[in-house]
This record gives C-alpha cells, structure tokens and sequence, in this order.
C-alpha cells in the first residue's frame, strides 16, 4: 500500500509548496484565473485523496457470506488437487507392482541364463579333459551368441540338440534386456509420479490452510450461524420423505448404498479412502467394493465405470456427479445424496439441491 499512497502525498505537497510560494511575494504576479482554478481543484482532490488514504482499512474484513463462499470455493479446489493425487497414488502403486512383477522375471531369467550357461561350462570342461574343445561348444561359450550363429561356418557340424540350446540363450538374453529396458522406464515413470504426489500434497495443503485462515476471521457467532447452516444442509435417513416416484435400487445398487449409510458420521479427510474416513470418490469406492463391484478411485475415472443417465432417471445406488467432476456421491432417493462432502464435515444424506451444479447420474 505504501507505494501507492506516495504519489498522493506527493501531489499534494507539491500543490501546497506552489500556493504558498504565490502568495509570499509581497508584489506577486498575477496567476492566471485558469492556473489558480487548476491549482485549487488539484489541492483539494489532493487532500481527499490522501484522507481517504489515511482511513481506509488496510485489509477490509469480509461478512461470513462473503467469507463462505471463498471457503466453498478452496474445498472445491481442494477437491479437484486431491482427486489428481489420488489418481497420482494410484498410478504409483500400480507401477510398483509391475516394476516389482519385472523385476522378479529378471531375476528368474538371470537365473535360467546362468543355468544355461553352467551346462556349457560343463560341457566344455568335459571335452577339455577329453582332449580338447569342439569349435560349436567354444560357439556356445560366446558372452554374443547373436554374432556366432551369424559367422559361423560349422552350424551344419552343431546338433539339433546343441542348437536348440543356443537359441535358448539367445531368446534368454533378448527377454531379458527388454524386461531391464521396461524396468527402467517404469522406474523413471515412478520417479515423476512421486514428483506429482508431492506437488498435489502441497497444493491440498495450502488451498485448506487458506481456508483456515478465512475462517479463523469470523467471530464466534458467524461460526455458529455457519454450523447450524451445515447442520440443516445434513439430512438424516429418518428426515427424507418418501416421494413415491422412485426407480427401484438394483441389486447393486441397494447394496452399496446399503453399505455407505453404515458409515454415517465418519470423517471427511483428504485422499481417505476407508473405513475410518473417506473423501468423496473414496466413499463410493468403498461402498460399492461392499457389493462386490470393483470400481475405480477418481471422480473422473469413476464417470466411465457404468451408464450415464439424466436426473429424472435416477434410483437409489447411483453415482451422481456434480461441479465439473468435481464431486460424486451415491443417490439415495428423494432428491437426496448420501456423500463424504468436504473438510471439517462427516458423511451424511444431503439435499441435491444444496450440493451444486448437477451433472449427470452413472449407473454402474
């Protein structure tokens, strides 16, 4: 703020010096109407100028609304960072079982090779003792049999026996430089995959430590007006009101619904995932993996894991969508959702019209 209150103090020190210097002459020159008009007008702006200045706040202390729907707005960003780490940590487990997975047939490889060549070895010291070396098992000893089979002009003198062994190796040392070459790659894939863990871990963290700080200016009282608006926004099972009109569950359905109300009351907590707390697209994981249903871990992954349908087609036990793929919840009839909504909440049966933008329904 400081840079720019000068120039305004400034002007009008500036303004003040040139009146005072026209009015010290004992025998002044006649300023001009215009000038002295001009000087006036731009003193006086000056002064309000540089009042409004010395009394504004420094930093003007927003209304609960005002500060909600900042709030609002961070959880939401919030989500979006923690669905991307979700999406991270999954890949980056995923990755860690291949890269283990590779790295097992490399070592069993490794050791059908080096069994391979022990029985060269064998057979080579047994020829040795007998008098010398054969040229096809000095073949066989070659650390490129690739080159050998190429150049060499005794093949007709080898076996069927003795060339199979060859191409044994051969297909051997193949597998394994394209299992250490995928290795790698997965490695270095790994490698920037905890990078992004990392960067969406931080990024989490600030967007809800500035929330944190937006709600630690309220007063005592605009927390609690806010609490008791989240209480209402909280519906019970025992508060819907049965509408009559519902498409019936499916199997399913019913049964990860069945599963999400046993957990009314847990936690929301960022990249939970269950039992003890969930996020949004953790929950609906966790309750349909109850039904047996396997089902992906993100908002915008768990969008293909079924049937996109419209609102009026809605039943009990569907993935509903709001916000841009922002957030995801089980429908649970009556214009009501059963979800892990945000920060500093618990998982609870909500009104739909509460929530945000609605988009679509899946039906897995």
């Amino acid at each position: 703020m400081e840079g720019h209150r000068q120039p305004v103090f400034s002007v009008a020190a500036e303004v003040m010096k040139e009146l005072a210097h026209v009015a010290s002459h004992r025998r002044p020159k006649q300023p001009s109407r215009t000038r002295v008009t001009v000087l006036t007008t731009a003193a006086a702006a000056a002064v309000a100028l540089t009042s409004q200045a010395a009394n504004a706040a420094p930093g003007e202390k927003p209304s609960k609304d005002e500060v909600k729907s900042k709030v609002d707005k961070l959880y939401h960003d919030s989500e979006l960072a923690t669905d991307k780490y979700n999406g991270a940590k999954e890949k980056q487990d995923k990755l860690e079982k291949e890269i283990s997975d590779l790295q097992d047939q490399v070592a069993r490889g490794q050791g059908d090779l080096n069994e391979l060549r022990d029985g060269l070895g064998l057979m080579a010291s047994s020829q040795y003792r007998s008098g010398g070396i054969d040229p096809s098992v000095q073949l066989f000893l070659s650390s490129d049999p690739d080159d050998y089979l190429d150049k060499a002009s005794a093949m007709d003198q080898l076996s069927s026996q003795q060339v199979e062994t060859l191409k044994k190796v051969q297909e051997k040392q193949r597998t394994l430089a394209q299992q250490r070459k995928e290795a790698a790659e997965k490695l270095k894939d790994l490698a920037d995959t905890r990078k992004t863990l990392g960067e969406k871990k931080k990024e989490i963290q600030g967007k809800l430590a500035d929330a944190q700080k937006l709600l630690n200016t309220l007063t005592a009282q605009e927390k609690a007006d806010l609490a008791a608006e989240e209480q209402r926004a909280s519906r019970s099972a025992g508060d819907r009101v049965d509408l009559g009109n519902e498409k019936p569950a499916s199997g399913r359905g019913a049964a990860a619904l069945a599963a999400a109300e046993t957990q009314l009351g847990k936690p929301y907590v960022s990249g939970g995932s269950g039992p003890n707390s969930y996020d949004c697209s953790g929950l609906t994981q966790w309750a349909y993996a109850q039904a047996g249903v396997s089902i992906t871990r993100t908002t915008y992954t768990q969008e293909n894991d079924g049937t996109k349908i419209g609102r009026g087609e809605l039943a009990p036990g569907d993935l509903v969508f709001f916000n841009n793929l922002g957030h995801v919840g089980l429908y649970a009839g009556n214009n009501t959702i059963i979800h892990a909504p945000k920060p500093g909440t618990v998982v609870r049966f909500e009104s739909m019209n509460t929530i945000g933008t609605f988009q679509f329904g899946v039906r897995v």
